[in-house]
């Protein structure tokens, strides 16, 4: 099955040439925590999604995905 991108937080990390760590740091998050958003793996509750676009400066929807169509509901 195919992963869905949900976040775009490792590309506005990247854009910015800022590390996971950084943000582990700004968020007294553990780094395992912020991997897993950037890999899109787990998801960040929609406060801490705010948080994060505050420290990187940028609009919340700028740090969510363009593309994402949800899964068809099952019958």
């Amino acid at each position: 099955m195919e992963e869905k991108k949900l976040n775009k937080i490792r590309d506005v990390l990247r854009e910015q040439g800022r590390t996971n760590k950084w943000l582990s740091a700004q968020l007294s998050k553990n780094e395992v925590t912020i991997s897993r958003w950037c890999r899109n793996v787990q998801q960040p509750d929609l406060e801490t999604l705010y948080r994060i676009a505050h420290l990187l400066s940028v609009p919340a929807c700028d740090l969510l995905a363009d593309d994402y169509t949800p899964d068809e509901p099952s019958r």
